[in-house]
């Protein structure tokens, strides 16, 4: 990475940790949710600095947080992202009176607090765990709703191609872009692959739900800054051409009315032409000289 590209990522970076003391602009929410699918590597920040402190040693899994008494621990390390947004969204609210962003990044602060309290009482299925269920569903399907809706602008009525957008940078490889929409929902609802008390190991399980949520949003980050560059160009803020308030066939009527006054001889305002005319050439005219200068020379 190139020097003035580590500056703009900790400049941003730095706009995050004072987000709802300024304007929220793209870059600031695109970079909150570059965070927001990196809960995994964030919650597990603790596990890491505990295993350096304490030592490699086959007593390690009491570094965990889940189950254990530190989930806490985990649970602020892995929602700073989400709580970072949940303050931009209010900024927002606060600047254009859309509530909408409030419902989502609330209910998926509600989702990790509920799933790291069922993985602190070693993953029984009480009432915890159904709360955890009804807020997981509720951020899954309202995220990936606004994933298809908001981000990417697809589901569009009558559009040449059935479920996408009028308009597609990428027309070479439209197929990918339902690749994107199924991947997508699938992976939003990746929360499924916890329940199931028999399987891989748990630890095994939050890696491979990290890994598939880091790819998920590699892809999304392809559609939203197309549907951002076309949201622009439909808006002028990015152009490279100006639209002109008239059109090219008045245009050319005008060009070929100046020719026609171009073909036209140029009169004066008393109707004379500014041309000063000569008067015609005859014999008479010799004569008279030739009689003038018989006289000089006489």
């Amino acid at each position: 990475m190139s020097k003035p590209s580590r500056w703009w990522l900790l400049r941003n970076i730095s706009r995050l940790l004072t987000s709802g003391t300024h304007r929220v602009e793209f870059a600031d929410f695109w970079m909150g949710d570059q965070f927001c699918s990196l809960v995994f590597t964030l919650s597990n920040l603790y596990f890491v600095g505990c295993l350096y402190a304490e030592g490699f040693d086959p007593d390690w899994r009491k570094c965990t947080p889940n189950p254990g008494p530190r989930w806490g621990i985990a649970f602020l390390l892995g929602s700073l992202p989400l709580l970072v947004r949940l303050v931009q969204s209010v900024k927002r609210y606060a600047d254009s009176g859309l509530i909408t962003h409030l419902i989502n990044y609330g209910s998926g602060i509600l989702y990790y607090l509920f799933y790291f309290l069922w993985r602190a009482q070693e993953g029984r299925h009480g009432v915890i765990f159904v709360l955890w269920c009804v807020f997981a569903t509720n951020y899954s399907i309202y995220a990936g709703a606004w994933d298809l809706l908001m981000d990417w602008s697809l589901l569009r009525p009558h559009v040449p191609y059935p479920l996408l957008r009028k308009d597609l940078l990428y027309s070479n490889n439209v197929p990918l872009y339902y690749f994107a929409i199924v991947s997508n929902t699938l992976i939003r609802f990746i929360w499924l692959l916890y329940i199931p008390s028999r399987g891989p190991n748990f630890i095994l399980r939050t890696f491979i739900a990290g890994f598939l949520e880091v790819l998920r949003r590699w892809q999304w980050n392809f559609l939203r800054l197309e549907n951002e560059h076309i949201g622009n160009v439909d808006q002028y803020r990015v152009t490279r051409e100006v639209p002109l308030p008239y059109s090219h066939d008045d245009l050319a009527h005008d060009s070929d009315g100046d020719d026609e006054d171009d073909a036209r001889p140029h009169r004066s305002p008393t109707g004379r032409s500014w041309r000063v005319g000569r008067k015609p050439h005859s014999a008479d005219s010799d004569a008279t000289a030739a009689a003038e200068v018989g006289v000089v020379d006489a």
